[in-house]
């Protein structure tokens, strides 16, 4: 090989500095979805206390739009002039100090009660694109940091870690600062009430046994949510500052019309793009519903935010065995076990009579298979790239519109997923803030977090068998870029 073609895989490696301050970048993303994913969906109900209608209203428009966005946001960066930073990280700075102010805003509840909807909605949309602005960016940088395969799978374990524990992180600010002020329930009419006007049925035996000393108030409630935020956006802003400073983007041409018509015919990206769809919808479905299931089918309404906490622990203690197992098995076999891994713990989660331990280790086993959805796709997605190259050598710099679209279908999806789910409670009967929930409320959140996410899980499976780059080719893939390079670095020395 020749010298040039050494001096240049030598400029590939990254350091350990290099891989740290590009997976701290990918924080901000995982722990504001996180906080969004797990509590926007109670707070709408139970805090701004909107209407189930116009809270699925909010959050289906706010996720249709944010997918809506992804393509176009990966357009305009496509077509963006090279500065002496790259074309990538603008993005993410100067998108970074108008994204905390609208997450900010989310979690107010502004004094005025008839325009309540159109303010979330607006704020909700807002930040979906300034931060589509950062992600898009961000998650094409992947291709931009290095040419190696090796180096760029090593860089995406790093950023997994620091994603995952970026949903520990957002839980628990979000989780543990709310918890600690979170406002009593009002009974109904059905409800056994004490003489203090607390629930004591079973539902609520650890909230009737507590010491009450002093009543927390729902305004109380909307300031810990707005110092959640608060703390949330700080990190938000860090983040993005590390992310800016300690990674340099490689220069490549890039093109976006021209390559649509390729990359959406590209067949193991569409397998790819469906099999995660379906995968992803699932644990959306879990995510957007576990706090309510905890609240009111398993009766947890003080330890929710301790559940959530837990499930996002194990999956950051687990992402090492994973990024060990992909590599030791293969990729496409990491997916079929991780992600059949979680379906026995869904469905023990809802035969099990309510039990607070048996429900930390369902959570924990649970954050097993959460793990796995977290590293595989941004794992398998370079394979797919490094495979479209190899398949069209003359067609390059198409890494934003593979990125962009594949957010682009799994956050349409989501947004119609969640959208179903917040009207399915709606036509249950949910009561905001109601001690308890009737009896049809119960059974449409067993559905919306073990049977429609086991359905999609075994959907997903499904396409994942058809799905063409195993290990033997993906490998081969890499030694024909390889060569290509090498032969270019030939042909330059000979010119």
């Amino acid at each position: 090989m020749c010298s040039t073609f050494q001096s240049r895989e030598q400029k590939n490696r990254l350091s350990v500095c290099n891989k740290l301050c590009y997976a701290v970048g990918g924080a901000p993303y995982q722990i504001t979805g996180c906080a969004l994913g797990f509590f926007l969906q109670i707070y709408l109900l139970d805090v701004a206390q909107l209407d189930p209608f116009y809270a699925s209203i909010i959050l289906f428009v706010g996720r249709a739009w944010d997918a809506i966005t992804d393509p176009t946001i990966g357009f305009l960066v496509s077509r963006s002039p090279w500065t002496r930073f790259g074309r990538m990280l603008p993005w993410i700075l100067f998108s970074t100090p108008l994204a905390v102010v609208s997450y900010f805003l989310i979690w107010y509840v502004p004094v005025f009660e008839d325009g309540r909807v159109i303010w979330y909605l607006v704020f909700y949309c807002l930040f979906q694109t300034l931060q589509t602005c950062f992600h898009v960016p961000y998650s094409a940088l992947t291709m931009f940091i290095s040419e190696d395969q090796k180096e760029r799978d090593s860089a995406t374990a790093y950023r997994m870690t620091v994603e995952v524990l970026g949903t520990v992180i957002g839980t628990a600010i979000q989780g543990q600062i709310v918890g600690m002020a979170n406002a009593p329930c009002i009974p109904t009419p059905g409800d056994n009430v004490t003489a203090d006007g607390l629930n004591s049925s079973l539902l609520l035996e650890q909230e009737v046994n507590a010491t009450i000393t002093t009543v927390i108030t729902l305004d109380q409630t909307k300031t810990a949510y707005n110092i959640a935020s608060g703390v949330i956006c700080s990190i938000y802003v860090l983040c993005a500052v590390v992310l800016f400073f300690g990674v340099k983007e490689k220069k490549e041409r890039m093109s976006f019309w021209q390559g649509i018509r390729l990359v959406m015919g590209h067949g193991p990206y569409v397998k790819l793009v469906m099999g995660f769809l379906f995968t992803s919808l699932a644990f959306m479905l879990l995510e957007g519903n576990f706090a309510l299931f905890c609240c009111y089918t398993l009766g947890l309404r003080n330890d929710f935010q301790n559940i959530l906490l837990v499930i996002m622990l194990a999956a950051t203690l687990t992402i090492p065995f994973w990024q060990w197992f992909l590599t030791k098995f293969g990729k496409k076999t990491a997916v079929y076990i991780g992600t059949s891994s979680v379906i026995p713990f869904m469905i023990l989660v809802v035969c099990v009579k309510s039990n607070l331990i048996i429900t930390y280790v369902v959570s924990f086993a649970a954050g097993v298979g959460v793990a796995a959805a977290f590293l595989l796709p941004w794992s398998m997605l370079p394979d797919v790239v490094d495979d479209f190259q190899v398949q069209n050598p003359d067609s390059r710099g198409h890494e934003a519109i593979f990125y962009s679209f594949y957010v682009f279908f799994t956050k349409f999806a989501s947004g119609i997923s969640l959208g179903i789910s917040t009207l399915s409670l709606d036509f249950a009967g949910y009561m905001t803030r109601g001690c308890t929930q009737p009896e049809n409320v119960d059974i449409t959140l067993k559905v919306l977090v073990s049977a429609a996410p086991i359905g999609l899980l075994l959907i997903g499976l499904v396409i994942f068998r058809s799905y063409p780059i195993d290990e033997e080719r993906r490998q081969g893939n890499r030694k024909l870029l390889q060569e290509a390079l090498s032969s270019e670095c030939t042909r330059a020395q000979n010119n």
